[in-house]
């Protein structure tokens, strides 16, 4: 089933980039496990609503939206998760809030949710889903470069790309040219940040 797989994929994709971006062994193992549970909340959703063939209406995109806070309710029942619960709520917002559920922006954003939102973007595109087949990889990374500074972190995106570079996955120059948003250089940010 698509969920479980991508939750796996997205909480490996996740552990990558804390680890390249220098967090912490706990931090790294915290962000593996917000990965596994981003999307727990879709256990509330309309049943049929997560393997519908087509494109969502506006009232079935609203009603997939709650997923997130569904996520941090489950998960703030359980002792030692809130800031698990509190990742899993933000992982759709956006840096230039016009993310979900509470329209945060930038930093306000909690960083491992920046880097769930990385993951599990990435991740949606490059698997096959009931209304449209997978993506090349090339054609994701070029999307997510094109999101820097809107949708995603700059520094986030950076740390993937640079991770997906090292395995070789497709080639890096096309995005090199798109991955400079808001002024800021990505490979600068890879390079600052010591990517390991």
């Amino acid at each position: 089933r698509y969920t479980a797989g991508h939750s796996t994929s997205v909480a490996r994709y996740a552990e990558e980039i804390a680890s390249r971006m220098g967090l912490s062994e706990e931090e790294v193992q915290l962000t593996h496990l917000c990965g596994l549970v981003h999307d727990i909340g879709k256990v509330g959703l309309p049943p049929g609503l997560l393997e519908k063939p087509g494109p969502l209406t506006l009232r079935e995109r609203r009603q997939m939206e709650k997923h997130s806070a569904i996520g941090e309710m489950i998960l703030a029942k359980v002792e030692d998760y809130a800031e698990i619960a509190a990742v899993v709520r933000h992982h759709h917002e956006r840096i230039d809030g016009r993310g979900y559920p509470d329209g945060l922006v930038g930093g306000d954003i909690p960083l491992l949710s920046r880097i769930i939102a990385v993951a599990d973007a990435y991740d949606a595109m490059t698997s096959d889903r009931p209304y449209r087949e997978a993506m090349p990889s090339r054609v994701a990374r070029l999307r997510l470069a094109q999101a820097v500074g809107t949708q995603f972190d700059t520094s986030v995106v950076a740390a993937f790309e640079a991770i997906l570079a090292d395995r070789g996955d497709s080639p890096r120059r096309a995005a090199g040219k798109i991955l400079s948003a808001s002024g800021h250089s990505i490979r600068a940010a890879v390079q600052s940040r010591g990517a390991a």
